[in-house]
């Protein structure tokens, strides 16, 4: 009796193996989703709030910075955005805005996750800074979230994967 090597494969095995990729290719894709989505609600939602675009008033951007002043970790930040409360919500509306686009439709992914991250990073150290336990704050949670994005970027289902396989295709490209 000879012994031979199985060329054929089991099928449970490559179906298995096939769904390990396709998760892990996209195992990003729902943090993507949520934090775009959520990042996009955030500065539509200060853009269309008359209240909070104040420099002062209940609800205001300007009675919320005054507010957390003296018990955030750097109240030179805070001092900062007093100068222009106005002009400093609507920066940060802005931001959420492309950062949130950026993240969802995965333009420059890297770049929009780093700005989410710097973005929930200011909020932490100055207005969520007080909570206490620190886990109460969100935005320390969001910083934390925003960080596998910029590591890994946005490899499916984004603008940036098919930049990189239009370059990939393109003529003279395939190399020697």
């Amino acid at each position: 009796m000879a012994h031979g090597m199985r060329t054929e494969s089991h099928t449970s095995y490559i179906r298995r193996d096939d769904w390990r990729e396709t998760a892990t290719r996209y195992a990003l894709l729902p943090l993507r989703i949520f934090l775009g989505i959520t990042f996009i609600y955030a500065g539509l939602d200060k853009l269309t709030d008359s209240t909070f675009m104040q420099a002062s008033g209940a609800g205001s951007i300007g009675a919320q910075m005054e507010g957390v002043r003296d018990i955030s970790a750097i109240p030179a930040l805070v001092d900062l955005s007093l100068k222009s409360p106005v002009g400093f919500g609507y920066a940060i509306a802005l931001g959420e805005l492309a950062v949130g686009i950026g993240t969802l439709i995965g333009l420059f992914a890297r770049v929009a996750a780093l700005g989410g991250a710097l973005i929930s990073l200011s909020l932490w150290l100055t207005v969520s800074w007080h909570e206490e336990p620190y886990y109460y704050g969100n935005d320390l949670a969001y910083l934390m979230a925003w960080l596998p994005l910029v590591l890994a970027g946005a490899a499916v289902l984004s603008v940036d994967s098919l930049r990189a396989a239009r370059r990939r295709s393109a003529p003279g490209l395939d190399g020697p």
